[in-house]
């Protein structure tokens, strides 16, 4: 069989495209958020410690996720995707495979390699680069250095919606001046049942993550650490799509050098370098009824750097971040007619696309009082893409004649955010303006099917900066036994980026409506409200609740897809001694302003009931952590707003988790 580049329009089928901490009144309290992933602490409030990042995430009234099956959801902040936000690891620029966002960064890591999640909300997420929404940074476990001493570690969990078997182990040692650890976790999974006992096909996934780091003490004050993550995903099925991903495929790697001298201006210096690469393919040979068999392959390599330091002169806490990175994104696409004398069909959905970035970021927070802070932020950054395969570049002059191999921007952002406390209370206010590059599929992708709105896209090169204007807000009660917080943001985006049906364009998928060709609208908004409580009903027993509100609307006054309606959770939690009990409620309202245009349909509310309890018992240095529990108690059959095509979510499933520190 032959293989031919094909630079036009086909018929086919598939796809392309904590612990809680509310803080304190301090500026750093009003723009961040901190989650706390660390299962094998012992008083962990967790009720599900081994849990995937995912569940942890949405813990957080910023982030909501995406789900298009059981596996790798796509986290939003503040109610915008992926494209308008930034997501590290340790500060680590790493980017997806996939052209469906099948493999967001948070699907490479667990919950065993990492401490805790920052979550960063607009411009305040800026030190990790350009972004509208905010930023999610993934915080490893990182060693120490002290008296000789090993440790270790066994994790073991079962779920019974999925048949989900969880196992991980953990070693650790120390001495003076040498920490290393290694750790594993192991995750597989069958199909999910939704409410009522429906079988959800094609929502099965197994998952092999390991990590190690191992840092040195250079001599006093200086540390060297070097640490890998490995992740491998397959089998993994996505119900929601009309392809499934036989491989993700990840290795990150990093070496940092960190300076913390004593009583001295500079209080810190850590300067690294990373290098990851992504291996995803897209896989629908398990699928029934394929009118034409496709390979969908997909690679991202990045290398990257950062150096950072900060410093304390009188009233100011200066901070600096010079960072760039290389990036690597190609996908193919070829297409296996069912007659073998004819040709092979293919094509570059990212044709090759390197991203060159250098930014710089510099941040003064300056304590006017004791409790009083103002925080000023300005970064810019150079980005540059070039398209490396000729018939990528080929293709895409079809649409866009006059397009060259390459393109510069600036991209840069300014914030300021207040705060201060009178008594119990404390409030800040804030404003911000950045812009964003355009994402390598909204500036070039190549026929990337959307299923859930049924249309192919293609990618638009000539694409403006999305820029954002922001304000937000927050004010706080607080006392010993009852804390009350509402934070407030608003977004105004100019040139926000869209599809835009061209209907002098054919769809190359079977069945698809139409094309899209990414485009800007003038402007849009976001609004996002949330409130949370803590109450101290006795000493052992607390109530927390959370509510949240968003809106989003286009220049014509039309919904933005995917704004969460009202959220509400309530939770009752018990502690007596080596014992924890908790309750508790969530649910959405019915979605009623969803975006019919861009695939949306209404959506119905629902109220979910779970319960779970835990024990840790043990003597010594030994430590064992029994939690158990039901999710969906009363087995509701329920789809949500952020459920590609309505799949169903999981019914009444019961867990145990089980772990043991030495």
């Amino acid at each position: 069989m032959k293989k031919i580049i094909i630079p036009v329009m086909l018929l086919a089928t598939g796809t392309s495209p904590a612990q809680h901490h509310p803080g304190d009144s301090t500026g750093h309290a009003m723009i961040q958020e901190v989650i706390i992933i660390g299962h094998g602490d012992p008083g962990s409030r967790q009720a599900k410690p081994l849990s995937s990042i995912d569940e942890y995430l949405q813990q957080s009234a910023q982030v909501q996720m995406l789900k298009r099956g059981a596996y790798a959801w796509e986290p939003l902040i503040n109610n915008m995707s992926t494209e308008r936000t930034v997501l590290t690891i340790d500060g680590m620029r790493i980017f997806g495979a996939c052209t469906d966002k099948m493999d967001p960064i948070t699907s490479y890591v667990e919950v065993s390699n990492l401490a805790a999640a920052e979550i960063s909300s607009g411009q305040s997420g800026s030190c990790h680069g350009s972004t509208i929404g905010g930023a999610i940074d993934l915080k490893r476990k990182t060693g120490n250095f002290g008296e000789k001493r090993w440790k270790y570690g066994i994790h073991s969990g079962y779920e019974s919606v999925n048949q989900q078997k969880i196992f991980g182990a953990s070693v650790h040692y120390r001495n003076p001046k040498l920490y290393t650890s290694i750790d594993f976790m192991n995750r597989d999974a069958e199909n999910y049942k939704s409410g009522g006992g429906q079988e959800v096909d094609f929502s099965q996934f197994s998952k092999l993550n390991v990590s190690g780091t191992a840092g040195l003490l250079v001599k006093e004050h200086y540390t060297l650490e070097t640490s890998v993550i490995y992740d491998k995903a397959h089998d993994v099925g996505y119900p929601a799509l009309p392809m499934d991903v036989s491989l993700a495929e990840a290795t990150i790697a990093s070496l940092k050098y960190l300076y913390q001298p004593e009583q001295a201006s500079l209080k810190e210096w850590e300067t690294k370098l990373y290098y990851n690469t992504i291996t995803h393919r897209m896989d629908d040979t398990k699928r029934p009824n394929v009118p034409i068999h496709m390979d969908m392959p997909g690679w991202s390599k990045t290398y990257g750097y950062y150096s950072k330091a900060s410093a304390i002169r009188h009233s100011h806490q200066i901070s600096v971040n010079l960072n760039g990175y290389y990036n690597q994104s190609l996908a193919e696409m070829t297409m296996y007619p069912e007659n073998p004398e004819e040709h092979l069909m293919f094509m570059y959905t990212w044709p090759d696309v390197r991203t060159l970035y250098q930014g710089l970021y510099l941040e003064d927070r300056i304590s006017l009082r004791p409790d009083n802070q103002l925080k000023l932020s300005v970064a810019i950054g150079f980005h540059r893409n070039s398209i490396a395969r000729e018939e990528g570049l080929n293709s895409l002059q079809i649409f866009y004649p006059e397009m060259t191999d390459g393109q510069n921007r600036f991209v840069k952002s300014a914030s300021a955010q207040y705060s201060n406390r009178i008594r119990r209370f404390s409030y800040g206010i804030g404003a911000g303006y950045g812009d964003r590059a355009p994402s390598v599929s909204e500036g070039y992708g190549f026929y990337l099917f959307n299923s859930a709105e049924n249309y192919d896209y293609i990618g638009n090169p000539d694409l403006k900066n999305e820029t954002s204007a922001e304000l937000n807000a927050f004010l706080q009660y607080k006392t010993d036994e009852f804390s009350a917080r509402i934070n407030g943001t608003f977004f105004h985006i100019s040139n926000f980026i869209t599809g835009k049906i061209n209907p002098d364009l054919s769809p190359m998928t079977i069945g698809a409506h139409g094309v899209k060709i990414y485009s800007a609208l003038p402007h849009a908004r976001i609004l996002n409200v949330s409130y949370e409580s803590e109450w101290k009903l006795w000493p052992a027993l607390q109530w927390h609740v959370g509510l949240v509100y968003a809106r989003g609307k286009d220049v014509a006054q039309k919904n933005l897809p995917y704004i969460s309606p009202f959220a509400y959770t309530s939770k009752l939690r018990y502690t007596l001694k080596k014992m924890t009990a908790e309750v508790s409620a969530s649910g959405n309202s019915k979605h009623r302003n969803y975006s019919a245009e861009q695939g949306e349909l209404p959506n119905s509310g629902y109220f979910l009931l779970n319960a779970a309890a835990g024990y840790t018992f043990g003597s010594g240095n030994g430590k064992w952590q029994l939690k158990t529990g039901v999710e969906n108690l009363l087995d509701r059959h329920y789809t949500t707003y952020a459920d590609w095509n309505h799949i169903p979510r999981p019914g009444r499933n019961f867990f145990i988790h089980l772990q043991f520190d030495y």
